[in-house]
């Protein structure tokens, strides 16, 4: 069976009566069309700066200006080609790693606010936004080989934990969670999380002096300690007491790789059947019915293929990662019912190494069903010469702001697997272990039910 990728004319349609298929099989030209679409790009941009350029000489705005170069074989543009139906990349895709090195120093030649929080202010086209995001701040920066990567700042000291008090939806994000949690995916063999690296980032020259955006402009000034900051200017939060600030200039922060865009690569945004309350007092279906998932086991498209095992994977990841806000989830349309699920927006895990949220495991306890390679690789992660918490923190070495996580978290780590472990077992000694652990890549055999049907999951 071939490899469904970006890479394989997945774009551009060709088709068999079995499946989309690389390009070699009837000289599909994906690669070049894909090209041809990021050269346009980069000649819109260079007539937007010239015209941006001449207006900020007119109104006495400093605006740094760099050249931008297109190199087709730019290691981000590897990643997007070679995102399949199965992962995000490879487990030897090269480009990665040089991707995560390239977004720790390449020149920053723009920022701006990501589209969702533009379609909070109405600046952009709502329907185009994936998830609306609240009032945290992230950026869009673009590099100097036309990469993307979105920006989130540091906004909590590594050894601090979330306050008890605190709600799960207005926890703080984290920027060395999503560092930590791309690395913990891509351990675990999941390689759902795109990649992911820290950067401390000059949030005047790198942001500040390079932005075309006025509202971006707006929200900076400098604080009482002669630090440069700013703010997230949203429907929420918009105060100077919320700011991150540099120091005096140089602020840690976040980024990860931007996936291809929308228009090229569609993506939609599906309710998690687990999702929790976002009130104060509520509680949904599956926090007080324990048979839940026999409900969902019937629904379209849960009843058949690989979608309820990935849900309870990413179930096993949050658990790990201690993340209780996975509200949706999001699939490549392009791949159908059996692509994978994006593991996206992660900065709200690792907030206390102290507590293990078991109801996130919700998913496995109440469906008693596991991949078998997701259990196997668990189990090699429980071995003294692969512990996961030691494996992290030789992964996360390799980032240039480690140490990313603090031994809490990391033995964390060990501590929550265990419990990953149990559950399974307990559902092992209660059905038939061909029942709890299945195989991987399960073909659906169950056509998409009525709007109706669909309704009750999404």
């Amino acid at each position: 069976m071939e490899v469904q990728s970006w890479g394989g004319c997945l774009l551009t349609l060709c088709t068999t009566s079995r499946f989309l298929h690389w390009g070699r099989r009837r000289g599909c030209c994906m690669q070049s069309k894909l090209m041809e679409y990021y050269r346009r790009k980069v000649s819109r941009w260079e007539r937007h700066m010239k015209l941006y350029s001449e207006a900020a000489a007119v109104s006495n705005i400093t605006v740094t200006e760099h050249k931008v170069t297109f190199d087709p074989d730019a290691s981000w543009l590897k990643f997007h080609l070679g995102i399949s139906r199965y992962a995000l990349y490879s487990r030897d895709d090269l480009a990665v790693p040089q991707l995560l090195k390239e977004m720790q120093s390449m020149t920053v030649i723009g920022a701006d606010y990501t589209q969702d929080e533009k379609a909070l202010k109405g600046a952009c086209d709502c329907t185009q936004v994936v998830k609306p995001s609240g009032h945290h701040l992230k950026l869009a920066l673009k590099m100097q080989n036309f990469a993307k990567a979105m920006f989130k700042p540091m906004r909590q000291q590594r050894d601090e934990e979330t306050p008890e008090d605190f709600f799960y939806f207005v926890d703080f994000q984290r920027h060395n969670a999503e560092i930590a949690a791309f690395h913990l995916d891509r351990i675990l063999d999941f390689r759902r999380v795109p990649p992911v690296a820290g950067r401390l980032v000059n949030v005047t020259g790198e942001i500040l002096q390079v932005t075309h955006n006025e509202d971006l402009r707006a929200v900076f000034f400098t604080s009482p300690a002669n630090n440069t900051c700013f703010f997230a200017k949203c429907l929420y939060v918009c105060k100077t007491e919320y700011a991150v600030c540099g120091n005096p200039n140089l602020l840690e922060g976040s980024l990860s790789a931007y996936l291809p865009g929308l228009s090229i690569a569609p993506r939609i945004s599906i309710p998690n059947p687990w999702i929790r309350s976002y009130t104060f007092t509520g509680r949904e279906e599956w926090e007080v019915n324990p048979f839940f998932c026999d409900t969902i086991k019937q629904l379209y498209p849960y009843n058949s293929g690989n979608r309820l095992l990935n849900i309870i994977d990413m179930s096993i990841f949050d658990f790990l990662i201690g993340n209780m806000d996975r509200h949706h989830y999001e699939i490549f349309t392009k791949f159908g019912d059996e692509g994978f699920l994006l593991h996206l927006d992660n900065a709200r895990g690792f907030g206390k190494h102290s507590q293990d949220e078991m109801s996130i495991l919700a998913p496995l306890s109440q469906c008693c069903m596991i991949k078998r390679s997701t259990l196997l690789r668990l189990q090699l992660l429980t071995r003294p010469e692969y512990r996961l918490s030691d494996v992290m923190k030789e992964s996360l070495e390799g980032d240039p702001l480690q140490p990313i996580l603090t031994e809490p978290h990391l033995l964390a780590l060990d501590r929550r697997l265990q419990k990953v472990l149990r559950v399974v077992q307990r559902c092992v000694r209660r059905l038939d272990e061909d029942e709890v652990i299945t195989k991987d890549f399960i073909k659906s055999t169950v056509k998409p039910q009525t709007a109706t049907d669909m309704g009750k999951v999404r």
